[in-house]
């Protein structure tokens, strides 16, 4: 057995917050190298023609008196002169030292919000930041963004002598055998079915945990189950299924208190590909112990032995490797004959220690002992001399019998192949029949259903004969219980107030899901079986306990109980649903609000004889750094219905989100209809769900001829794919966001334009042959995405760069046009500053997607960032002419609903997780957002949980 530890890098892989500043030099806003401190020519395509561009008055663009007098648009030209939160970059989540707060009232945590408050806060923070505009005479902005620059890039190494280093060794912990212990069932995935169950080994002063599928993270932090003592984590096998929720959670460990938490990671075969995957954006301040055992190479005669991995005081955890055969035709090819890594499966046996029986005063007394200190020898297993007799005492002569400890084992056999494996191993002989040496007290069976129901299967569970069988595969009971309750609860409220934006879920009825299970366990079988679910536990000690407790089991969530709940706290909301309604429908009578008068953008042509099949943008996910109760990390699907989808940003949990929204069958086909995948940067909380969907994808097309998948995306995402693809085929093509900005070379006479009209398509990817490609592997790539983009009914889809982190990129997505019609636009603006690249983008687009991390009052803490206030994306906005502005990737520190005043909102809406705005509604979006208000009016408050902001910092270098 290989054991080894492995530190996720050597040092942070990138320069992070505020690397490319903005920077006043000789006239001119110029993008810094921070490690060359030369201007990043380079990373901004076009640099030279946009800063003409910028500055010419015979420019359509916005001149610099525009940029320098718009409080809207607040470039990052001045920090302030002392860093409050000089930490480590990754780990500042960690410190208990919390940065200055904004004077504002906006900004007190825990606060409840309305507003008047928010009025007086934004009003405060325009005249306190009025000492930012650019003003040499004030402090040389070479000087800050020199400072700011070397700051963030000590941050980003862990060099921040401002806090001492962490100390990520694995932690010894006192430990106590006479323990409280149990399992729980985490996450069995009976609403979604997108990942693989976790199991939760506890015990008082230590937690295991087996398997880490996507969504783990989330629904923990819904249900208030601490993962600060988790020691060690094992996966039943390496894939996207098991492991996909992996990164975020070793993140959020590793900023877990003052010194951080360091995890063992156990895995079959060669998970060191995974960790080697996940160093691409980890920096060094996660470390995970990697733990491998068995290869792919290991001889099979000792395949099935059991592999001890723990045995200390509290457990003893053993493995049993399941290696499929590989099958025997010549229809397969080689490659599909070759056996990967996530193919090894894995059982493991968990063992609890004996515990010594009673010590019975009355045996020792006629035996001649007196009481004292022999007594307690003699617990301890010491046999002592008679105090009055002259004979030996032995443990067994004063103690009750021993007790065996109780034992649980987990299979995992998603193969019939895996399952003939485990019939000839003989690892568990000791542990079947009527007498077996070892009594199992309880069998988690991860395997799917299609293998637990079958007679063979069932024949071999009989073999335990005293265990309790937990049936945690996939089973379909209890469907009608979200995982989530909590966003299910919001997501049901929202609509009641608008179904039109936000659509009921699509799970499957039950009445199909019957239809389609066939049977537990056939008839006459005498084993003690259950279906899991969600927070169910099988007690292991105190032996008085030991059993299935469901006390902790989610109650069925109703959906009417939800809404009477909201009728008897916000009686008007009833009111509200009529008026939202005739929305639609406008009268005579309909109220307009005085807000909505101001300053209305034209209907575009391109909406005249909008139908509902055209175009749909469905928010998946709309928090940032990590997934929360309520909003999921970022994700955007938009749906061209039958011309396919596209993927722009794929966080943690995004397969999941899909099938709450469409329903298993509908997330499949959407899935299947992909035409590509669009990341804007590197941060976890922007790719980590990405190896799910390809995977699935995979899996529904495996008999299907087609194409692999085309993931456009940032240079440092192909290291994380390539080194992902040697667990299992993600069946893709990776293209640089830098094959798909405007061309250089072929837009000299169109410098106005971000589209060539006639020739989009050869106007804006590089071509082939071009010096910047590197090679002539990305031509045919280029090429076939052209197809795809034209099947989609796309003219183009064209990133550009963005301030936020190296190679942050957005994305313009531009079809629907006809002759005498200049079609639709979106634009998405990823992670970003307000910079000129996104308002030029974004000249005259029907939909603005724009990051709104920050409440207005917080513009300093957005600076520091590199992200954007509410107030400066809508500022974007209306400086480009935008039809209709989206809010989204708001702080977790905003639990239900961000900090907003719609006084400057009249083309504007807030996304929740789930909304969705058919283009035939864009005339109707703004109106809601009052109503939206209302139905939050008593949850506007800020979970000071998350004051440290931990976007971009703790799920993944976020």
């Amino acid at each position: 057995m290989e054991t080894k530890g492995v530190s996720l890098g050597e040092r942070s892989p990138f320069i992070y917050p505020v690397d490319c500043l903005m920077e006043r030099r000789s006239g001119f806003i110029g993008w810094l190298n921070p490690l060359s401190r030369a201007p990043a020519m380079n990373t901004m395509p076009q640099f030279t023609t946009n800063l003409r561009l910028l500055f010419s008055t015979a420019a359509n663009h916005p001149s610099p008196s525009f940029f320098l007098s718009n409080p809207l648009l607040k470039y990052n030209n001045k920090l302030p002169t002392k860093h409050h939160n000089s930490h480590p970059f990754f780990t500042c989540l960690s410190s208990s030292r919390k940065p200055p707060r904004h004077t504002s009232k906006s900004s007190n945590p825990n606060r409840r919000i309305n507003t008047s408050s928010v009025k007086q806060s934004v009003n405060k923070d325009k005249s306190e930041s009025s000492s930012m505009k650019m003003d040499v005479e004030v402090e040389d902005p070479k000087k800050i963004g020199m400072h700011a620059a070397g700051f963030n890039k000590r941050r980003a190494e862990g060099r921040d002598k401002s806090i001492r280093p962490k100390d990520l060794n694995l932690k010894v912990r006192r430990l106590n055998s006479n323990t409280i212990s149990y399992v729980q069932i985490l996450g069995t995935g009976m609403d979604t079915q997108d990942t693989s169950p976790s199991v939760l080994l506890f015990f008082d002063r230590q937690r295991f945990i087996f398997n880490a599928g996507e969504g783990l993270q989330r629904f923990c932090t819904e249900h208030k189950i601490k993962l600060s003592k988790i020691d060690h984590i094992f996966l039943s096998r390496v894939c996207s299924e098991t492991a996909g929720g992996l990164p975020g959670l070793l993140l959020t460990l590793a900023g877990t208190g003052e010194e951080g938490i360091s995890v063992n990671v156990w895995g079959p075969s060669d998970f060191k590909y995974l960790v080697d995957a996940m160093k691409s954006f980890i920096p060094n301040a996660a470390m995970v112990h990697s733990r491998c055992f068995g290869t792919l190479d290991t001889n099979p005669e000792k395949l099935h032995d059991q592999l001890k991995l723990i045995d200390d005081e509290v457990v003893k955890i053993s493995a049993v490797l399941l290696r499929p055969k590989c099958p025997q035709t010549h229809s397969l090819k080689e490659d599909e004959l070759a056996l990967k890594s996530s193919d090894i499966s894995v059982l493991y046996i968990c063992e609890l220690p004996e515990v010594r029986g009673k010590f019975d005063p009355e045996k020792a007394a006629k035996l001649g002992l007196r009481p004292g200190p022999k007594y307690r020898q003699l617990q301890e297993g010491i046999s002592v001399k008679s105090d009055t007799k002259d004979i030996m005492i032995h443990p067994d002569d004063v103690l009750e019998p021993t007790v065996a400890g109780p034992i649980v084992i987990l299979v995992d056999c998603p193969t019939l192949s895996h399952f003939q494996e485990l019939l000839s191993s003989q690892s568990l002989d000791s542990y079947y029949g009527d007498k077996p040496t070892k009594i199992v007290n309880c069998v988690i069976h991860l395997s799917p259903s299609s293998i637990v129901n079958s007679s063979e299967y069932q024949k071999w569970m009989s073999r335990f004969c005293w265990a309790e069988h937990i049936i945690a595969g996939h089973q379909m009971k209890n469907v009608e219980i979200p995982i989530l309750q909590a966003s299910a609860r919001v997501a049901a409220r929202l609509n009641y107030l608008c179904p039109r934006f936000f659509p009921a879920p699509g799970f499957w009825s039950l009445e199909k899901l019957k239809s389609s299970t066939s049977p537990l366990l056939n008839e006459g079988t005498k084993l003690k079986t259950v279906s899991a679910e969600n927070l169910l536990k099988f007690h292991l000690r105190p032996l008085q306990q030991r059993g299935l407790d469901r006390s902790s089991v989610p109650k069925t969530t109703n959906p009417l109980e939800i809404i009477d709940d909201l009728l008897s706290e916000i009686p008007e909301i009833s009111d509200a649903v009529k008026q939202v309604g005739q929305l639609w429908n406008p009268n005579k009578d309909t109220i307009e609000e005085p807000w909505l008068n101001e300053t209305r953008v034209p209907v575009p042509t391109c909406l005249q004889n909008i139908t509902r099949e055209n175009v749909e943008i469905v928010l998946l996910g709309t928090g940032s750094s990590q997934p929360s109760k309520y909003r999921n990390v970022s994700s955007i699907f938009i749906n061209l219905f039958s011309k396919g989808s596209i993927l722009l940003d794929c966080g943690e949990g995004t397969l999941g989100q899909l099938k709450r929204r469409f329903g298993i069958e509908g997330a499949d086909n959407a899935v299947k209809g992909l035409k590509c995948i669009w990341i804007s940067h590197i941060h976890a909380d922007h790719h980590t769900g990405l190896a799910r969907i390809l995977a699935l994808r995979r899996d529904l097309l495996k008999r299907v001829p087609h194409e692999p998948l085309i993931v456009i995306g940032p240079r440092q995402l192909k290291r994380y794919l390539d080194a992902y693809q040697r667990l299992e085929n993600l069946d893709m093509q990776f293209l640089d966001c830098r094959h798909t900005t405007e061309s250089d070379n072929n837009n000299n006479n169109n410098d106005s334009n971000l589209f060539t009209k006639g020739t989009q398509m050869q106007s804006v990817w590089k071509r082939p042959n071009s010096p910047s490609d590197g090679n002539n592997v990305v031509g045919p790539i280029v090429e076939k995405l052209k197809e795809v983009v034209k099947d989609a009914g796309l003219d183009c889809v064209v990133s550009f760069p963005v301030v936020h982190c190296p190679q942050a990129f957005g994305v313009v997505l531009k079809g629907g046009g006809r002759i005498g019609n200049d079609g639709w636009k979106i634009v998405y603006s990823g992670d970003t500053r307000p910079c000129p690249e996104l308002i030029k983008a974004s000249q005259g687009a029907t939909v603005l997607i724009h990051e709104a991390t920050f409440e207005d009052g917080l513009v300093e803490e957005a600076i520091a960032r590199n992200h954007s206030t509410t107030e400066e994306a809508i500022g974007v906005g209306n400086s480009a002419g935008v039809y209709r502005i989206i809010l989204t990737h708001f702080s977790q520190r905003y639990p239900k609903i961000p900090v907003f005043d719609e006084s400057y909102m009249h083309n504007t809406c807030i996304g929740f997780d789930m909304m969705s705005v058919n283009f035939a509604d864009l005339h109707v979006l703004p109106r809601v957002l009052p109503y939206l208000k209302l139905l939050f009016k008593n949850e506007m408050v800020v979970d000071d949980a998350f004051d440290d902001e931990l976007g971009d910092v703790v799920t993944a270098g976020l």
